[in-house]
């Protein structure tokens, strides 16, 4: 008996955690913070 390859099963789970990882990669991304003024911070929380 020969054996068949499912070829749309083997892509849809290609596709699957491929969109898995770029979700990992989307929640788990930080916006870089640059050139951050500490003391206007410190003032303006004290309005």
């Amino acid at each position: 008996m020969a054996s068949t390859k499912l070829i749309r099963k083997g892509l849809r789970n290609r596709m699957r955690a491929i969109a898995r990882k770029k979700t990992m990669k989307r929640l788990s991304a930080k916006p870089v913070i640059k050139k951050v003024d500490v003391e206007e911070l410190k003032a303006s929380f004290g309005k």
